[in-house]
């Protein structure tokens, strides 16, 4: 029996190897990630529209891009209700969507560094600064709730899109799927970690009052 204390998990670098290790994500799972972007980056259009379509179909998640967003210099929404696809606000937030995609197919699963960007995406969302870019903008803060369903959201796309593609086999897809499968299951972690975390802290404040 492997031993893992629960403070070690507070190490990204120890939580990330419990993970994989848990799930089970081999060099196999990468490798499949990385063969399926051909077929991922060709849809890449598709399944951003399709969230952000899902995303400004609710008040609850539309909200969260009236503000300005970080780097946007454009013209911003009065409300919510202005948001449509083709806002040039949104296509903006549609481009890092298309960004994260496409490294979620070609990251190097092997290097510290593609697990800190996945991280960092998880942290941004709480309206701490998980980039650099972002310590001197105004704060993102989406709550868990819409970040883990989206996530199951884009999952579902993205396995239907593998299901039924013409040209791959039956072992490729089943590989696939299990890869996109594991890898969001982590990201999904790397997102509750830092509400979690929050959490407690509000808790611990409380009782201390």
């Amino acid at each position: 029996m492997q031993h893992i204390s629960e403070e070690s998990l507070n190490d990204l670098s120890t939580r990330i190897q419990y993970l994989r290790d848990f799930i089970e994500f081999t060099p196999e799972d990468a490798a499949a990630l990385h063969a399926s972007a051909p077929v991922v980056g060709p849809l890449v259009p598709v399944v951003v529209d399709a969230v952000y379509k899902k995303l400004l179909s609710f008040d609850v998640t539309a909200k969260s891009f009236v503000p300005r967003q970080t780097g946007y210099e454009g013209v911003t929404p009065t409300h919510a209700s202005d948001l449509t696809l083709e806002h040039p606000q949104i296509k903006f937030r549609k481009d890092f969507l298309a960004g994260y995609l496409v490294k979620l197919v070609t990251l190097d699963y092997s290097k510290p560094s593609s697990w800190e960007y996945l991280n960092k995406v998880g942290l941004m969302h709480t309206g701490q600064s998980g980039f650099v870019h972002r310590k001197t903008k105004p704060s993102l803060r989406v709550e868990y709730i819409h970040c883990g369903i989206l996530l199951g959201y884009v999952q579902d796309i993205l396995i239907n899109a593998v299901i039924t593609h013409p040209d791959l086999d039956i072992n490729t897809k089943n590989a696939v799927m299990r890869a996109v499968n594991k890898v969001v299951w982590i990201q999904n972690d790397l997102f509750a970690r830092h509400y979690i975390a929050e959490t407690e802290a509000l808790a611990a404040a409380a009782s201390e009052a």
